[in-house]
C-alpha cells in the first residue's frame, strides 16, 4: 500500500512533509506574525524543541522575535511589562513547567491588576514515561508533574488552554493575543506539554495573518451624554484619576479640557501620570476635602478611588466610574458607589467626553470663579510639597527631598520615572505623558526594576530611571536583573532608598495602632531591614556605577555624576541612598 493510499484511507493522520517543522519551532513564526518583538525566556528541559527551532530558523535566516535569555522569572514578566508600558504592544514571555512558573506568578497577579496584556507560557512535563519523542528522562520530569499546573495563574489569565495537538500552535496563539489585547486587556496563559513540542507541525501558514482581532469596547453614547451633562451642571466637579488618561492625545486632551472647565484633579495613589504635576487643576493625591464637597465624581479607571475609613462622597453626588473595566468585575469586594459607568479605552472615553462637553452650555462666570478657586488650592498644593522636599536642618534625608533632586537632575532630558516605594509624585514634576509609573496596586514586589528595564529595552533613546525601597530592590532579585541590564546593555539609573526597613510595613502598623505597642516600641517587630548589605557590591559585579550617598549636600553631585555615566558610558549607575524612616 502506497503512503497515498494509507493517507485516504485515514484522512485525519498527516505525513510530515519538507513543510512540517516541530510545533516548538512554529511558535516564534506565529508570534512574529502577530506582532510580538520580544520572547523573555527563562528555558528549562521542556524547551528542546523550542530551542532547535529557533536555531534551525537561524540558519535559514529567518526574521524572528528577539529570544531574550532572562536568569529570573520574575524580571521577565516585569520586562515583558514595562516594554507593554512604553509601547503599548503586547510582548511574550515563556517558562520552564511549573517551577518558572510559579517564580512569573507575581508578574502574572501585576500584570493583571494594571490590565497589561501578555502571551505567557510555560512547559509541561511530560506525562508519557517512555515511547515518544519528548517523553520523561529525567527525574525532575517526575517531580515536577502537577495535576492543574495552571491553577498557579489561572486567577491572573483572562483565557488559559493546554496545546494538545502540533497543528493548535497558529490558532491558539492568535485566539491567546487577540483575548489579552481585548479590553479590558491582561496576560492570558498558555501549558506547552512537550511530547506536543515534539511533533511536526505544518509550517506553510504561520507567517499568514492573524485570523482573530482583538475586541475594542467602545463607550456607550448615551452614558457619555448623560456624563457630560451631569459634569457640566455640577457646581464642584471633581476627576479622581489613578491609571492615566489614557494615549498622548487624550493625556492632552484631558488636561486641556480640566483646565477650560476648572474641574480638580486628584491623583490618589497613581500608578499612571494622569495630568502635569503643575496642572493649575491638579490639586495633589488627597481627595479627601473635595470629595467631601463634590456634587459630581468622575473616577477614571481607579481600582480604589478614596479610603472609605477616612474619605466619604457628599450626599446625593453622582459617581461616575470610566475606564476599561469600571466595575472591576475580577475582584470579589469592590463596593464603591456607582451612578453611571462608562466601559472602553480612556483613549476613547476621554475625548468623547470632551467632545459632548464642547456642545453642552457653559456658565463662564461660574467656570472662571471655579478656576480660580481650584488654581489657587493647586498653588498651595505645590508650596507644601516644596517645603515639604526642602534640604532640612536633620541629618539625612527624606523621600520628598530625593524627589526634588531627582526633579532637578531630569530637568531637560526626556525620561521615564518607574517608582516602587520610592520618590513620591509631587515633590518628582513630571509633565509628560507616559514619563511617570508606580508599582500596580496588586503589589507584588520587585516591580520596578526590571520594568524599567523593559521599556529602556523597548525605547532605548529615552532615559529610564528605577526608584524604589531597599526591601523592593531585594525583592527585584538584583543580581538578575543587573545581569539583565550589562548583557543587554541597558543603562540605568537606580536609586535605592535605603531605611533599612519594611516603610509600608511600619506606616500600616501605625495607621491602625497609632497608640499601640508597636507604635512605641525602639524597634517594630518583623520591619527592620538591618544590617543593610552594601548595594553598591551588587551592583560593581556587574560593571556599574555605585555609589552611597548620606546627605543632601552629596546628592545633587551623586546624581550628575550618575547621569553621565547612564548618558555618556551607556552603563547602569547606582545610587543607595540613605533616608530617614518615613
Amino acid at each position: 500500500m502506497s503512503r497515498n493510499d494509507s493517507q485516504a484511507d485515514h484522512p485525519n493522520e498527516r505525513s510530515e512533509s519538507a513543510s512540517d517543522i516541530n510545533a516548538g519551532g512554529a511558535i516564534f513564526p506565529r508570534l512574529k506574525a502577530l506582532g510580538v518583538d520580544c520572547v523573555f525566556a527563562n528555558s528549562g528541559t521542556d524547551f528542546p524543541p523550542i530551542i532547535e527551532g529557533l536555531a534551525e530558523a537561524a540558519a535559514r535566516g529567518e526574521d524572528l522575535p528577539r529570544a531574550i535569555t532572562i536568569p529570573h522569572e520574575h524580571a521577565a514578566l516585569g520586562m515583558a511589562h514595562g516594554y507593554w508600558l512604553a509601547t503599548g504592544r503586547a510582548q511574550a514571555v515563556m517558562l520552564h513547567t511549573n517551577v518558572g512558573l510559579s517564580n512569573g506568578a507575581t508578574g502574572a497577579i501585576n500584570a493583571a491588576c494594571e490590565h497589561v496584556p501578555m502571551l505567557l507560557m510555560s512547559g509541561r512535563t511530560p506525562v508519557t514515561e517512555a515511547g515518544r519523542p519528548g517523553a520523561r528522562t529525567v527525574p525532575i520530569g517526575w517531580g515536577q508533574e502537577m495535576r492543574d499546573q495552571t491553577a498557579l495563574v489561572r486567577e491572573a489569565s483572562k483565557w488559559d488552554y493546554e496545546l494538545k495537538f502540533p497543528e493548535q500552535v497558529a490558532p491558539l496563539l492568535d485566539r491567546a493575543h487577540a483575548i489579552a489585547e481585548s479590553t479590558p486587556k491582561g496576560p492570558v496563559y498558555l501549558s506547552l506539554p512537550r511530547e506536543v513540542l515534539c511533533e511536526p507541525a505544518p509550517a506553510d501558514s504561520l507567517a499568514a495573518p492573524a485570523t482573530m482581532r482583538p475586541v475594542r469596547t467602545a463607550p456607550d453614547p448615551g452614558a457619555i451624554t448623560q456624563a457630560a451633562r451631569w459634569l457640566a451642571e455640577a457646581e464642584r466637579p471633581l476627576v479622581i484619576a489613578q491609571r492615566g488618561a489614557g494615549d498622548a492625545e487624550s493625556f492632552a486632551a484631558f488636561s486641556d479640557w480640566t483646565r477650560d472647565w476648572g474641574i480638580a484633579v486628584s491623583s490618589w495613589w497613581a500608578t499612571h501620570l494622569a495630568i502635569p504635576t503643575d496642572h493649575p487643576c491638579h490639586v495633589g493625591a488627597d481627595p479627601g476635602p473635595w470629595l467631601e464637597e463634590a456634587d459630581c465624581v468622575l473616577v477614571l479607571d481607579c481600582l480604589a478611588p478614596w479610603w472609605p475609613d477616612q474619605h466619604s462622597p457628599a450626599p446625593g453626588a453622582r459617581i461616575i466610574h470610566a475606564g476599561p473595566d469600571p466595575l472591576f468585575s475580577r475582584y470579589p469586594v469592590r463596593n464603591f458607589p456607582s451612578d453611571l459607568a462608562l466601559a472602553g479605552e480612556k483613549a476613547d472615553i476621554v475625548p468623547a467626553l470632551v467632545a459632548a462637553m464642547a456642545r453642552l452650555p457653559k456658565d463662564e462666570a461660574r467656570v472662571a470663579a471655579r478656576r480660580e478657586h481650584v488654581g489657587a488650592a493647586a498653588k498651595r498644593e505645590g508650596e507644601r510639597l516644596s517645603d515639604l522636599s526642602r534640604p532640612g536642618a536633620a541629618p539625612g534625608l527624606t523621600k520628598p527631598q530625593v524627589g526634588r533632586a531627582l526633579s532637578d537632575a531630569l530637568r531637560g532630558i526626556e525620561s521615564r520615572v518607574f517608582s516602587e516605594l520610592g520618590v513620591p509624585l509631587g515633590p518628582l514634576e513630571r509633565q509628560e505623558h507616559g514619563s511617570w509609573f508606580q508599582e500596580p496596586h496588586s503589589g507584588g514586589l520587585g516591580w520596578c526594576f526590571p520594568a524599567a528595564l523593559g521599556a529602556q529595552l523597548a525605547d532605548p533613546e529615552t532615559l529610564c530611571v528605577a526608584t524604589m525601597g531597599d526591601g523592593s530592590y531585594m525583592f527585584s532579585n538584583p543580581t538578575a536583573c543587573h545581569q539583565i541590564a550589562e548583557a543587554l546593555e541597558l543603562p540605568l539609573l537606580i536609586l535605592v532608598l535605603n531605611n533599612e526597613e519594611w516603610g509600608a510595613v511600619r506606616a500600616s502598623v501605625t495607621g491602625l495602632y497609632p497608640d499601640g505597642h508597636a507604635s512605641r516600641a525602639n524597634e517594630m517587630p518583623l520591619t527592620a531591614l538591618k544590617p543593610s548589605p552594601d548595594f553598591r557590591r551588587t551592583a560593581e559585579a556587574s560593571r556599574a556605577h555605585a555609589r552611597r550617598v548620606e546627605t543632601a549636600s552629596e546628592l545633587p553631585v551623586a546624581l550628575e555624576e550618575a547621569l553621565r555615566v547612564v548618558r555618556e558610558e551607556r552603563r547602569c549607575a547606582l545610587l543607595d541612598i540613605k533616608i530617614l524612616p518615613d
